[in-house]
């Protein structure tokens, strides 16, 4: 297993983590209200598929069991559903909300399967779908719920969480086995119908915003507020990186400062070569006069400054 950092450094006995379940489901009415809820859901879920074969396999269905293991193939459409309705739903409105569409969508789904059964087997597979679905839905949703309790804890929390579905999943099978030998099908319907109505019960009793047991208090938004915060946290970061963006600009402000500098020091340079020019034409000018007076004196002629002038600007031409 990967070596992660504990979340309980200090180290916790296993009898205390135990015992703190317990504590947990004392003073957490979220904890409370989603084990309630999961426990009810499961409990339908269970009575559906174990009460299922026995009306299919009997008359006026007679099915075999291969067709009858069929019909759990029925969850691979509820699986896929999953996704798309986390994104939309759970991720952008609070947890209570989507439990309560689910609760929704699974009375729906158990009223329609248990009381047209007499007249086709498409109710059955409505309902098989749609069950699927739900106790996928409120599983997350109610996880998205209770894992914000308790940050160092949240295999505690998740433990309190799954042991009453797995109870819900007992009583379901026992109570559906127990109903439908002695009503039928629209009996152990009717039961699962009972029910989503106690977990709407749960739902309705508290609110999302409601800090204690029972009550609305806090308000009725079904916005999730706890998106609100990174968000705004993102907006000051994004000014920030403006500041930051200025803060560089700094530096590229003063860029041009030193290109001006820079544009000195060629002109510098410019001047620089400018008197070497004048001092290249300087020597021109002095190399033709001696020409001048050299030529002058060639011809016999006695040297004049003027012809060496004129020597050394026909040289400085020339050149």
């Amino acid at each position: 297993m990967p070596d992660y950092p504990s979340t309980n450094p200090s180290g916790i006995p296993y009898h205390r983590i135990l015992f703190s379940i317990l504590t947990l489901l004392v003073h957490e009415p979220t904890l409370v209200q989603a084990c309630l809820v999961g426990c009810l859901t499961s409990m339908t879920f269970t009575s559906y598929w174990t009460t299922l074969t026995f009306l299919l396999s009997s008359p006026p269905y007679s099915y075999s069991n291969l067709i009858i293991g069929l019909f759990a193939l029925i969850g691979i459409l509820g699986m896929s559903f999953g996704p798309p309705f986390s994104r939309f739903v759970i991720d952008r409105f609070v947890p209570l909300f989507s439990v309560i569409v689910g609760e929704l969508f699974c009375l729906t789904g158990i009223v329609i399967g248990t009381y047209t059964v007499p007249h086709t087997v498409a109710g059955p597979v409505l309902q098989a779908f749609m069950l699927d679905i739900v106790l996928q839905t409120s599983q997350i949703a109610n996880r998205s719920a209770i894992y914000t309790i308790a940050p160092k804890a949240r295999n505690r929390v998740n433990t309190a969480y799954m042991v009453s579905v797995f109870v819900g999943q007992l009583v379901g099978t026992a109570a559906g086995n127990a109903l439908y030998a002695h009503g039928g099908w629209v009996r152990s319907g009717s039961a699962s119908v009972g029910f989503v109505g106690a977990a709407l019960v749960f739902c309705f009793a508290r609110g999302p915003w409601e800090k204690g047991w029972v009550g609305w208090r806090g308000g009725w938004g079904l916005r999730r507020r706890d998106l609100a915060g990174p968000g705004a946290a993102a907006g000051t970061g994004g000014q920030g990186t403006r500041t930051g963006d200025d803060e560089e600009k700094g530096p590229g402000a003063a860029g041009p400062t030193a290109g001006s500098g820079t544009g000195a020091g060629d002109d510098e340079e410019k001047g620089r070569g400018l008197e070497m020019a004048r001092g290249g034409m300087g020597a021109v000018d002095a190399g033709g006069e001696k020409d001048g007076n050299v030529a002058a004196e060639a011809k016999g002629e006695e040297p004049s400054p003027a012809k060496g002038q004129q020597g050394g600007s026909a040289a400085g031409i020339v050149a």
